[in-house]
């Protein structure tokens, strides 16, 4: 070969190897810095029959890959929280941790089996796709006008602090936004998230149960979800704030808290009157933050106080069940009202939970359920006197009262809240987790009460608040219409100088009362998840396809009445005929983060966050359940 031949290829050679090098570093610079493509971006566009595809709109058997590995560490150290190291007035040593003796078995709770045939699977698609629609436009509403704070009023578009401002729309929706495929968003989220200091808040007291199933039940859900372990820290900040309020002589939270006062080491007092769900509802987040960092405080100090309702839960007046207001001070549970309602729903949704959440290792919660259902079934629980018989369940009040020779008798209302239709979901997971075939035909008839009652407005959407005529017997009620108006008239007529010119056809008239309802003491609806919450239990611990149907349809009523221009607002009257109806300027986080997420997995592939593998906190969080052995029933 010639000189100039080996100069050329020399030369050919040293460029080859600049481009290489050059080529090699510009792409392993981008791969640094450039996140996976999401669904939001370039995953959209994948052709859907290549190997590995997954649609984002509609979710099959597996959780996409994770924002972040488990052991990334975030760029920059997290902040020092004053409550890590805050010294306790009342400290308990040594620290009772989560139980990790052999986990029990736990029966499969899903439906064995479900799945959507290729004619279902089409409906749901186009069904989950106008969810995720709904909740896009809320999400950018308050991007747009909000963001940071705690809610949006979608009327006025102006944005509102009421728990902390800490962000409470963008954390209790994190698992939302991962859970529809919404990637992008998740990652612009967090980055705002991680930078919450907890410590900076202009509200004189926080409700630390409000604090606890929302925001740190947010952090955690998203956790369990995307292993972004920068919100596992963020978590565990939190938690040691809210551990601060359990600092009290017994131990018992003060849930109207003023963390100012307890950052200044001042003395703290358990109240002396709180409700149930306020009290019993720290142990799912708890138990789980525990779980995820190895330190026992935080399930020791929920534990403590669910052991109070344990112990308690036999001596109330009426035995089972816990009164709607208690003393936390003194931990004298004496109340004589009872409700599986709004003062009491959220320490009933976690005991079942909690037996899961704890791998079946705490009997404790499995007797505490069953002797809470037990006392509600036979007391709380009653058929309505309807039109057409129908036989249903709702959840009432019940009152104990003395009589004159010292005896107690009990005597039951047909009143009901929206918050105590989770009652239906209730029943159907304990039903599944312990094996009761009745809870389940409970379950059913809970549901279809609560689907009745909605269905018997002209908006196709349940009140707030409503009272109905109890029957006297669950097992046969026929229609008396005559009985129905004397029980409204006596309710109208109830004052010391009763009308007796009253025209009762006039007033049932005016006051828009369907047939069976006695009267609507709040016509509200402020956009509430319990019933489609219910459903979904339902749906999927028992496969039955109509409610598939009827969850669309009342999806449908929902957001034909509620949505406006920046997003969806609460009702006034959901008793008025008007199609036009009155609209509140209020839309509560719970809007996206509970009622269109469990629309979403109405819709959604069965096996889509499967119950089998998480537990959703009373908040709609899902909590990841420790591995266990199924057994069949």
């Amino acid at each position: 070969m010639s000189r100039t031949r080996r100069q050329w290829l020399g030369y050919f050679l040293l460029l080859f190897m600049i481009f290489f090098l050059y080529r090699y570093n510009r792409s392993s610079s981008y791969e640094a810095i450039t996140p996976p493509e999401t669904p939001d971006s370039a995953t959209n566009e994948q052709d859907p029959f290549v190997p590995g595809f997954t649609n984002p709109d509609f979710p099959e058997s597996h959780l996409p890959d994770p924002v972040l590995p488990t052991e990334q560490v975030p760029n920059e150290p997290p902040h020092e929280s004053i409550w890590k190291n805050l010294p306790l007035r009342f400290p308990v040593t040594p620290n009772l941790a989560p139980p990790l003796q052999s986990i029990r078995e736990i029966p499969k709770i899903q439906a064995g089996g479900s799945s959507f045939s290729q004619i279902t699977t089409f409906f749901q698609k186009s069904r989950q796709a106008a969810v995720k629609e709904a909740f896009t436009k809320c999400w950018d509403s308050y991007k747009s006008l909000a963001w940071e704070t705690d809610l949006l009023a979608p009327i006025s578009g102006l944005p509102i602090n009421g728990l902390g401002g800490w962000g409470l729309t963008i954390v209790d929706n994190l698992d939302t936004l991962w859970i529809m495929g919404m990637r992008d968003e998740f990652t612009k989220a967090v980055a705002t998230v991680i930078k919450i200091n907890f410590e900076a808040t202009d509200s004189p007291e926080i409700n630390t149960h409000e604090v606890n199933i929302r925001i740190l039940g947010g952090l955690l859900g998203a956790y369990d979800l995307s292993s972004d372990r920068r919100l596992l820290l963020k978590a565990t900040e939190l938690g040691d704030m809210l551990y601060a309020a359990f600092d009290t002589p017994n131990r018992m939270p003060i849930t109207h808290w003023d963390l100012h006062r307890a950052a200044r080491q001042e003395e703290q007092i358990a109240e002396e009157m709180t409700s149930p769900s306020e009290l019993g509802s720290y142990i799912l987040e708890f138990t789980k933050l525990s779980q995820l960092t190895g330190d026992p405080k935080y399930f020791d100090a929920a534990q403590l106080v669910m052991e109070k309702f344990n112990r308690l839960q036999d001596v109330t007046r009426l035995a089972g069940l816990w009164p709607s207001v208690l003393n936390a001070r003194t931990d004298i549970f004496d109340g004589d009202l009872f409700t599986l309602g709004a003062e009491a729903d959220s320490l009933y949704k976690t005991l079942s939970k909690a037996y899961l959440l704890l791998g079946g290792r705490s009997p404790m919660y499995r007797k505490m359920y069953e002797r809470a259902t037990r006392t509600a079934a036979g007391h709380s629980l009653f058929r309505p006197m309807t039109p057409d018989q129908k036989d249903i369940l709702l959840p009432g009040y019940v009152h104990v009262l003395q009589t004159e020779n010292g005896k107690s008798r009990t005597l039951l209302e047909g009143h009901v809240n929206y918050r105590a239709c989770f009652s239906g979901g209730l029943f159907a997971l304990g039903g599944a987790i312990f094996n009761i075939p009745t809870h389940r035909k409970i379950a059913t008839k809970l549901v279809d009460g609560c689907i009745w009652a909605s269905h018997s407005f002209p908006l196709g959407i349940m009140p707030e608040v409503y009272d109905t005529v109890p029957c006297a017997s669950q097992t046969t009620c026929p229609w008396n219409e005559l009985v129905w108006k004397e029980e409204v008239h006596r309710r109208v007529n109830m004052g010391p100088e009763p009308d007796p010119n009253f025209d009762i056809d006039a007033y049932i008239r005016d006051h828009h009362l369907p047939k069976g309802f006695v009267s609507v003491p709040d016509t509200r609806y402020n956009l509430r998840p319990e019933i489609i919450e219910s459903m979904f239990t339902l749906y999927r611990v028992s496969a039955r396809e109509d409610l598939l149907d009827t969850a669309w349809g009342m999806f449908e009523s929902i957001q034909n009445t509620t949505e406006i221009i920046n997003g969806n607002a609460a009702l006034a009257d959901v008793t008025s005929p008007d199609l036009d109806p009155v609209h509140i300027d209020a839309m509560d986080s719970l809007w996206m983060s509970e009622t269109l997420k469990y629309f979403y997995l109405m819709f959604s592939d069965p096996d889509y966050m499967n119950l089998d593998d998480y537990v959703f906190n009373s908040a709609g969080h899902p909590l990841k359940r420790p591995a266990t052995e199924w057994i069949p029933y």
